[in-house]
């Protein structure tokens, strides 16, 4: 048994120990033999994370206890009935940091532009051996575990922490009014320039930092993970910094306007927020992931930032792009975790500490349009797309009404928050296209700076915000960026 702070045994604690020394000789085993294959010897350094106070990060409420940051007589979280360690889980938290660096580089390739290339070719040993120990048995047990964990759920304080442009916070809008409904007190953290936004959605605001607008531009200007040059890679750490520094007080500090005290006992977050989980650690309280774009790991598709041209290697995508983005922020990690959070750094990767594999995670995209692959596990979901349904109460501005009537349905052009590196030529280029057949259109000029005409043609009208769910049927066709909310409200 494992003696707790507070004098009693933690029967989890004495679970978890006995099934990590279970699987303790076959580990070994299997780093001997992907040593081998990396060409290195057996004496080599292996790095050690353990993941004591995570097991909190996917629980439910069942009584009180103290802690040093959240206030007393909070809910207190029992470790999750559905935890398993992944095999492969257990095999990267065994490699050093240089083994690590040495299987990216087998398995890695940089394109010119900054995106990321996972080919197998490159050393097949090393990838059937990682990807041997990723099993896709589903845990009947486990399913019926969570069908039979029928806690009762208090009202709480539940802090949403988001990341992004505006298309990434309102989904999360919609999940913060349904869960005001069932009476609990939702906080919405994200950048300044979506304050009005959420408060006109009746959910309290607080700020984190960063700046959507640098954020989008660096993506634009960047195809990839790597930064095209030193300037980009000194933005793009301040830019993380701030967020990251932001977490904490998002999820303690009282209201910054009323002074109404504020200490979440559950979090949501998308996975650009970076630092949810060592946050989730430190307040003691249960993390729940959503999020638009596929982010845990499955042999069905690759992950999104990076190319993968042998299917295969879908999986490794995942593993792949969690190592990179970690070896970018992990300076920035420890010092928040030193620092603001008061706990030890990580002195090297795991996978229960940079990725979102262990956590409940909900994938806001609708099963008919891309199903949950059959190897994510009972704690990830695809649970459909999220409205807020914002046309219901839109009042359009009258000339846009009559300019609407007045002709054919027109094409509408948009690329909401995203930037673009020469709005000039993409507005010529529209304005051409328009011409050539004869159609009408709707130029959304959103952050891109579309539609800067000294002039504005008849069959044309500069818009600058309208709900979709109202404007698009309106339309005879939709040109946007490539983002499933865009498609789904073009099909409603």
């Amino acid at each position: 048994m494992v003696k707790t702070k507070e004098g009693g045994f933690d029967s989890h604690q004495q679970e978890k120990d006995i099934r990590e020394m279970d699987n303790e000789e076959m580990m070994t085993r299997d780093r001997k033999s992907i040593n081998g294959k990396l060409g290195l010897s057996s004496s080599s350094e292996v790095g050690s994370s353990p993941r004591r106070g995570l097991e909190h990060c996917t629980t439910a409420p069942v009584e009180t206890r103290r802690n040093p940051l959240i206030a007393d007589h909070e809910v207190m979280l029992s470790r999750s009935m559905t935890e398993k360690t992944p095999k492969h889980d257990l095999l990267l938290d065994r490699l050093s940091e240089d083994e690590k660096q040495q299987l990216i580089a087998d398995l890695v390739r940089i394109q010119n532009d900054g995106t990321v290339e996972v080919d197998l070719e490159r050393s097949a040993s090393v990838a059937s051996e990682l990807l041997e120990f990723q099993s896709f048995d589903e845990s009947t047990a486990s399913e019926n575990l969570i069908r039979e964990a029928k806690t009762s759920i208090p009202r709480l304080q539940i802090v949403i922490l988001v990341v992004g442009t505006r298309g990434d916070i309102q989904p999360f809008l919609a999940i913060a009014k349904r869960l005001q409904e069932y009476g609990h007190r939702v906080r919405v953290a994200t950048h300044s320039n979506f304050s009005t936004f959420v408060k006109s959605a009746g959910a309290d605001f607080y700020p984190l930092g960063g700046d959507p607008r640098v954020l989008a531009g660096y993506m634009v200007r960047n195809k990839g993970l790597i930064p095209s040059g030193p300037a980009e890679i000194s933005i793009q750490r301040k830019q993380l910094k701030d967020i990251i520094d932001s977490l904490l007080p998002a999820c303690t500090a009282p209201d910054l306007e009323t002074g109404v005290p504020f200490r979440a006992q559950t979090i949501i977050a998308n996975p650009p927020a970076y630092g949810h989980t060592h946050v989730a650690e430190a307040l003691g309280v249960p993390l729940h992931i959503f999020f638009t774009m596929p982010w845990t790991p499955t042999y069905a598709f690759p992950h999104p930032l990076a190319r993968v041209p042998q299917s295969a290697g879908y999986w490794l995508s995942y593993i792949v792009v969690d190592l990179l983005i970690w070896w970018g922020i992990r300076g920035i990690i420890n010092d928040f975790r030193k620092n603001k959070l008061k706990l030890a750094p990580i002195a090297y990767f795991s996978m229960y500490r940079g990725s979102i594999s262990h956590l409940p995670t909900g994938y806001m995209w609708s099963p008919h349009v891309v199903p949950k692959p059959s190897d994510w596990g009972p704690l990830v979901d695809v649970v459909g797309y999220c409205f807020l349904n914002l046309g219901s109460k839109y009042i359009p501005q009258e000339d846009f009404v009559q300019w609407i009537r007045k002709g054919s349905p027109p094409i509408y052009f948009g690329f909401g928050s995203m930037p673009l590196e020469d709005p000039k030529r993409t507005t010529d280029v529209i304005l051409d296209a328009l011409q050539e057949t004869g159609q009408r259109g709707i130029i959304d000029r959103g952050w891109g700076n579309l539609g800067n005409l000294e002039e504005v043609p008849d069959n044309v009208f500069l818009l600058e915000e309208c709900p979709h769910d109202w404007l698009f049927p309106q339309c005879s066709a939709v040109v946007s960026f490539n983002i499933s909310y865009c498609y789904r409200k073009v099909r409603k």
